[in-house]
């Protein structure tokens, strides 16, 4: 059973919103980073490795049109390096968090989920209601910096040092993640 769960939040984006060039200059950043993680908890059997990614209101898009979309966006070199590996869940979101609407917390409880590491985009808007949500449900949270990505990094900021200070998140990077 994985007592830790890698959340990959909303990466599959085919960047076709408002406050794309903000993102996408955050996101070049976090890519690199956020891939190796990936990498090194796939397969690892203290964790459990969970894209949830919104289906910007198709409502019957499968797993695989999400991706399609993706890589057909304007950014597939930022989504191509993400692609989930075929043997991980996939859970589709339909607003900020990624537990509102899923079945993500039925998954962590199933696993023995203790803690869960919150990776994607973007900081100031997903990553911290799913931090919030986390936090109530009693989840220790860690949040490596370098693989989140932000549109208003002063927003972002503060988003940080509210997760820290009042969900108790810990703010590391991707090299201190799963021991390295």
């Amino acid at each position: 059973m994985a007592t830790t769960a890698l959340l990959v939040i909303d990466m599959l984006s085919p960047y076709a919103h408002e406050d794309v060039e903000l993102l996408e200059a955050s996101a070049e950043r976090v890519v690199p980073p956020l891939a190796g993680l990936v990498r090194r908890a796939h397969g690892r059997e203290d964790v459990e490795l969970v894209y949830v990614n919104d289906n910007h209101g198709d409502f019957t898009a499968s797993r695989e049109e999400i991706e399609d979309r993706a890589r057909k966006g304007r950014r597939p070199d930022l989504v191509e390096p993400l692609l989930p590996p075929h043997d991980c869940a996939f859970l589709p979101k339909v607003r900020h968090s990624a537990f509102f609407g899923t079945s993500l917390e039925y998954l962590l409880q199933h696993q023995g989920v203790e803690k869960v590491i919150l990776t994607g985009q973007v900081t100031e808007q997903c990553i911290l209601y799913t931090a919030l949500d986390a936090y109530v449900r009693h989840y220790a949270i860690e949040i490596p910096r370098d693989c989140v990505a932000d549109i208003h990094g002063d927003l972002a900021d503060a988003a940080v040092r509210m997760m820290e200070r009042n969900m108790r998140a810990e703010i590391t990077g991707a090299g201190a993640c799963l021991g390295g």
